[in-house]
């Protein structure tokens, strides 16, 4: 359970501006979509990364790593597209 909804979606906002150049500068970009109450971030990828072959290593290892420095309390982060698909 998150204690303070808005302040945790703030620190997601500032670690998605932290890796949105990278992605940028592969041709992506990415959006926060919503946090639900177990700490699970939801996310858009756009641009190449959607088609991109590596998007779930750089969903992983570099978006949910930067959340989670920001945002401990975030359990997880899914790309809607995945969802979408599963």
């Amino acid at each position: 359970m998150i204690a303070d909804k808005a302040q945790t979606i703030d620190k997601i906002k500032v670690a998605l501006d932290e890796i949105r150049p990278f992605l940028k500068s592969d041709g992506g970009d990415i959006s926060f979509i919503d946090l639900e109450d177990d700490g699970t971030v939801k996310v858009e990828l756009h641009g190449a990364c959607i088609g991109c072959s590596v998007n779930q290593m750089t969903l992983k290892s570099g978006v949910e790593m930067t959340i989670k420095k920001h945002a401990p309390e975030v359990s997880r982060v899914l790309e809607i597209g995945m969802i979408k698909e599963a």
